[in-house]
């Protein structure tokens, strides 16, 4: 079992517990307690737990797991979505593109486009950087430690005085009922005025999110046009999104 899936199952598990012993996560991974043993202390690393005898502590009630840990998850799965949000965008658009590790995929497939990009996050900005046909316009604000995600009234402003074609939403929750979420709450105004700012707004996320609801609400369903996710997705909770006028496209 490779790392990453680890990491998940550890994750899971802290979201499930908040406390986890290093027996009974050798025993769901199938894997030696001294390689558990590493994956903690990596965790413990990257502000997702507290090491404590004999397992750990989540960091992680309410809140996402650090990028980091989040751009190495499900990577093929983030290429597929990345790809299909990049055949809906025409050369030539203005497309403000959300911070997060899927979005940050729709990025590096947007760095071989003519477009005009506005990213979110300095992730982003750095793969469109050296873009030779990408105009990029960054949005300034505060750079938070770890996610990168530009914050705050600079932000919001500068996206408050934009009209562009397309915004490509990330995903912490999404559902008809609750709509799109996010865990974040000083990312929420930011992602309100990216969707203010958009002609059509494509949300993008794995079926993972379809069970998680953040603390922060960003827009009903119905403001989205758009929900580009994969095979994992619950087929009535996409069926609800559709009900409710969204186009869904799985991959």
């Amino acid at each position: 079992m490779e790392s990453s899936e680890r990491s998940r199952i550890i994750i899971d598990r802290l979201r499930q517990a908040e406390r986890v012993t290093v027996a009974e996560l050798a025993a769901a991974t199938g894997c030696s307690e001294m390689t558990i043993r590493r994956d903690l202390d990596q965790l413990a690393e990257e502000g997702v737990l507290r090491r404590v005898r004999g397992g750990a502590v989540s960091y992680l009630r309410g809140q996402s797991a650090p990028f980091s840990l989040r751009e190495r998850d499900s990577a093929e799965v983030k290429q597929r979505l990345a790809a299909e949000v990049d055949s809906l965008i025409a050369d030539g658009e203005s497309v403000i593109v959300d911070s997060g590790s899927t979005t940050l995929e729709v990025s590096r497939r947007l760095a071989g486009r003519r477009v005009t990009a506005i990213p979110l996050d300095m992730h982003s900005a750095n793969a469109l950087s050296n873009a030779p046909e990408v105009e990029l316009l960054l949005p300034g604000g505060r750079a938070k430690p770890g996610e990168l995600s530009f914050v705050g009234h600079l932000t919001e402003n500068s996206l408050r005085a934009l009209r562009v074609d397309t915004t490509v939403l990330g995903v912490c929750g999404l559902s008809a009922a609750r709509g799109l979420t996010a865990h974040d709450l000083e990312e929420v105004p930011i992602k309100n005025a990216a969707t203010d700012a958009a002609q059509r707004v494509i949300a993008v996320c794995h079926g993972a999110k379809f069970a998680r609801t953040g603390l922060g609400f960003v827009c009903p369903a119905t403001s989205l046009d758009v929900v580009v996710t994969d095979r994992s997705a619950p087929a009535e909770m996409l069926a609800e999104l559709e009900a409710a006028g969204v186009e869904v496209r799985v991959v």
